[in-house]
């Protein structure tokens, strides 16, 4: 089997998968009566158009790429995380409690620290299913989700109680939110006329981080050797559960990063709903960006094209918004089947005699 036929094999089942999720997302909106072409077009094609819709695009982008690169640890040291969304309420519940409580604070010393608060309470809530998983083997999927929950609930009780700004009592916007956070923590808009902000730096720095921690440190080598198999990992002398529990506690503090990052570069206060399903989208984005940073931060920007083109298909097709759910499900479902497809020597192996059979075949003829 030549090197040649193998990168046209991949090749082939990746076109394969995209024009199938393509298939099924249109019989899903041609069952609603929407023109599919038009519909596409809006989603893939009309937020580029100009500066404030693209700078939207990847104002949704830097969030997603925070929680993907957390995620994709986990996924590498062989454990699941679906907690990032509480993981993030959590971190932007951790970072509005120190700029409440330093609001003076110089913004090269406020800022760092309301970001490393955010990262410690995703962090924490990240240690949590990972101990529970490393040293009872309480499954993580369920752990993460009830830790999602509680989350939720927490947060809406702080900003319903302790942390609800006080002008909210008299003006009664509706809205549990929380006082406006300090100037010294908002981060900086730099292009003029938009929201987007230099998060967008960070989140790229934070991807050179982890692909240097993951591919070029012997602690990167171990935890995704833990994920690979844990027998020979710990055969090989690898403490598989330390390296767990240090995976979840990575991927909830990139959780909380972007938690913190959001309510400082763009909402600038703790707000309920904020969150916005980063979490669960952020999985989604991973998997997409085949669990490295090199393909996560162009599959953010995917998803975020997604995000701001199905809130535009509403208003100019008629489209629900909520179809870029179902659009993500396809895409879950067909990453999945692809993945097991791509991993099966068997069924490449087959293809490959296939083809030598039918190139023989036609040698035979010609001669």
């Amino acid at each position: 089997m030549t090197k040649q036929f193998k990168l046209l094999y991949k090749v082939s089942i990746i076109i394969l998968a995209i024009l199938a999720a393509m298939l099924i997302g249109s019989i899903i909106l041609m069952t609603i009566g929407a023109d599919v072409l038009k519909t596409y077009m809006v989603i893939l094609f009309e937020p580029l158009k100009t500066t404030l819709q693209l700078s939207e695009v990847l104002l949704r982008a830097i969030p997603l790429t925070i929680i993907a690169l957390g995620i994709s640890v986990a996924y590498r040291s062989g454990i699941i995380n679906i907690g990032a969304e509480g993981q993030m309420a959590m971190g932007i519940l951790g970072t509005t409690a120190v700029a409440l409580a330093f609001p003076e604070l110089p913004k090269p010393v406020l800022l760092p620290m309301a970001v490393l608060a955010g990262a410690i309470s995703g962090g924490f809530w990240g240690f949590i299913p990972g101990f529970l998983k490393a040293k009872l083997q309480v499954s993580e999927l369920l752990s993460t989700v009830m830790l999602n929950y509680i989350a939720a609930q927490f947060y809406t009780f702080l900003l319903r109680g302790p942390m609800l700004d006080p002008a909210e009592l008299t003006m009664g916007s509706g809205t549990p939110q929380s006082m406006r956070l300090s100037r010294n923590l908002w981060l900086g808009r730099f292009l003029p006329g938009t929201r987007l902000h230099t998060g967008l730096f960070f989140a790229l720095i934070l991807a050179l981080l982890i692909f240097f921690l993951l591919w070029k440190t012997s602690y990167g080598y171990k935890m995704r050797a833990a994920g690979a198999s844990s027998r020979a990992a710990k055969y090989g002398g690898i403490s598989v559960t330390w390296y767990l529990v240090i995976a979840m506690v990575i991927s909830g503090a990139f959780a909380g990063m972007a938690g913190a990052i959001e309510i400082a570069g763009v909402h600038r206060r703790a707000i309920e709903g904020i969150t916005g399903g980063y979490g669960f989208s952020g999985i989604v984005v991973a998997l997409f960006g085949g669990l490295h940073p090199a393909g996560i931060i162009p599959a953010s920007f995917f998803f975020g094209l997604l995000i701001v083109g199905a809130d535009m298909t509403q208003r100019m097709v008629g489209v629900p918004a909520n179809m870029v759910n179902v659009l993500q499900g396809i895409i879950i479902l067909v990453i999945v089947a692809t993945k097991m497809i791509l991993a099966d020597p068997y069924l490449m192996e087959k293809v490959w005699r296939k083809v030598q059979k039918r190139s023989n075949k036609t040698k035979e003829v010609e001669a």
